[in-house]
């Protein structure tokens, strides 16, 4: 029995101390320099695009953008108002917004699925605290 319980902690210890001394591979190196996808949209070229519904009216236009870490978050559309009055800013999800590039006539064009009026209702974006222009 004794035998039995020394060959057990033998075994135990052995295996903790191969654990313990196995490497650990060394954190991967983040990247610096990125390739740029021909599919990928300059956000200057995106600011002020009219924004159209499937209807084909203009709703708005992409305002802003938001990046929320080290990601996109959402678009800030401008929707209605005159001569910059009365504008109502809402954020909306990049995948609510079909941003495409049209090779013939070398444009973009975004569209989303909702009316003015649906964008009107929706809340509101400040630009006000951290946000404030």
């Amino acid at each position: 029995m004794r035998a039995i319980a020394f060959t057990v902690a033998a075994t135990l210890l052995t295996g903790t101390a191969i654990a313990q001394t196995a490497p650990v591979p060394a954190p991967a190196e983040p990247k610096v320099f990125v390739s740029v996808e021909e599919s990928s949209a300059l956000v200057s070229s995106l600011k002020g695009l009219d924004v159209r519904n499937s209807g084909d009216e203009s709703v708005g236009e992409i305002e802003d953008f938001v990046i929320a870490g080290n990601g996109f978050d959402s678009y800030i559309l401008s929707v209605g108002g005159l001569l910059g009055m009365g504008k109502h800013y809402v954020a909306v999800s990049p995948s609510a917004l079909a941003v495409t590039w049209n090779a013939s006539d070398k444009k973009w064009n975004a569209r989303i699925n909702a009316t003015k009026e649906q964008l009107k209702a929706a809340p509101q974006f400040k630009y006000e605290g951290r946000f404030a222009k």
